[in-house]
């Protein structure tokens, strides 16, 4: 197991855990060695959950705060070990999101009497299905150890404050047809071209971008997989589209569903996976304080993150994190090094 440094450069404990490979599924050797380093910190009470590991101080504040992460990926692509590039820490979770890991780590240890109580949280199976991940499963088992007045969510922001996020549901629509041998095509009725009424209604389709409580979101409708056919001589007698829709924090998941049936109509839809988004919330007082911290514009976060967890539990949450997110998923994701120092200083600027 490796040991995490949790006093030293928040760059290299970057690197050292970055370097622990943690795709969805197989997060329990860094879950491991987050959880040895934080049973090191006296001034912390320590939870492990699966291959989630929560850490908070009791010091008896009359506010709550919770700082998280998640401590997966998506799939290795040759991307790692780290490449230190000048001022760039490049490959897979640099970005997304090792780098605001870390942040929370050293913050963890070295501030042992912040002026709010912290709760920290490492959680495993962000980036798969909602039913698998972790922090729901904290919610589930222990509710008590999240509660609190206000959550930041360290995704990467590009070191600014974003708002709510973006909900997110997954649909399969079937197109039926009729099997006929491939000589003689005109005695069955071929699933996969009449798909092309359903790729016709999302090349159509215009995305809203609406406005929600000062923030602009822009929604996404997109075929993401398709499967069809059994064989290279037989007329396929069905074929399946699969479909993601982002869609902005003013509609709850009755509302996307109830759209996406509309858009739809006339093809089987079935919906295979849904999470709710969230609202901004930055008219909360402990939003509007790290807000002006930070001290630059907030933006609307285009993606579904688990502010949504968050929401759901009444708590106000935002995300803040080191990183372009755009860069996320990327082969070449990166992380310049400055903003994980300044997301470091304005969070210890914060809680000290």
């Amino acid at each position: 197991m490796a040991d995490l440094d949790l006093t030293g450069d928040v760059v290299a404990l970057t690197r050292t855990i970055c370097d622990i490979p943690s795709v969805s599924g197989d997060e329990k050797e860094l879950a491991d060695a987050v959880e040895a380093a934080l049973r090191g910190c006296a001034h912390l009470e320590v939870l492990r959950d699966g291959d989630a590991v929560v850490a908070r101080t009791n010091l008896g504040r009359p506010t709550r705060v919770v700082l998280a992460g998640h401590l997966d990926t998506v799939p290795i692509k040759d991307n790692l070990p780290v490449v230190e590039d000048g001022e760039i820490l490049r490959g897979r979770g640099t970005v997304d999101m090792k780098a605001g890991v870390a942040v929370m780590l050293q913050l963890a240890a070295l501030l042992e009497t912040p002026r709010y109580d912290v709760t920290y949280v490492f959680y495993d199976h962000e980036e798969v299905a909602a039913a698998l991940n972790g922090l729901g499963r904290l919610v589930r088992n222990h509710p008590e150890w999240l509660a609190a007045d206000f959550a930041i969510l360290g995704e990467p922001s590009d070191g600014t404050v974003e708002g709510g996020c973006q909900g997110t549901m997954r649909v399969k629509i079937t197109v039926p047809g009729e099997a006929a041998h491939a000589a003689r095509s005109w005695r069955g009725s071929n699933a996969i071209h009449s798909a092309g009424a359903v790729l016709d209604v999302l090349r159509a389709y215009e995305p809203r971008r609406p406005v929600v409580e000062g923030l602009q979101y822009r929604e996404g409708l997109n075929a993401v997989k398709i499967e069809g056919g059994i064989a290279g001589n037989v007329i396929p007698d069905l074929c399946t589209i699969f479909v993601n829709y982002r869609f902005a924090p003013d509609r709850d998941t009755d509302a996307a569903e109830a759209h996406l049936r509309e858009v739809f109509a006339g093809f089987e839809l079935e919906v295979t996976d849904r999470a709710p988004g969230a609202r901004p919330g930055l008219d909360q007082p402990a939003a509007k304080e790290f807000v002006e911290l930070v001290g630059r514009t907030p933006q609307a976060k285009l993606g579904w993150t688990d502010v949504s967890r968050f929401a759901g539990l009444g708590i106000p949450a935002v995300n803040y994190g080191p990183g372009d997110p755009l860069l996320a998923h990327t082969d070449g994701e990166f992380v310049p090094v400055p903003e994980i120092r300044v997301a470091l200083q304005n969070l210890t600027n914060w809680l000290s």
